[in-house]
């Protein structure tokens, strides 16, 4: 998984995560399938979230300027406080 969860687009990983934690939430498995299967749903959380990294440094937002002209501002970071915060959309 390691490896080739490196490679694995968003939406695979996530819906292997999905089948992950819903294999380990049905339960009667041995204790050391499950502890396999949750290493590979907390690898398969990191792909995810480096995918949503990646694509959260791409944000563009519409902008007005001094003309009244929209613009496209480039930014690195969601402003401190989650989603949206301090957009005036």
């Amino acid at each position: 998984m390691a490896a080739e969860g490196k490679n694995m687009s968003f939406e695979d990983a996530i819906a292997r995560l999905e089948a992950v934690v819903k294999e380990l939430e049905d339960g009667g498995l041995p204790l050391e399938k499950a502890l396999e299967l949750f290493a590979e749903g907390i690898e398969l959380s990191k792909v995810c979230n480096k995918s949503l990294e990646a694509a959260e440094q791409r944000i563009a937002i519409l902008t007005r300027d001094e003309s009244g002209g929209v613009t496209l501002k480039e930014i690195d970071r969601l402003p401190a406080g989650g989603e949206g915060a301090g957009c005036d959309f």
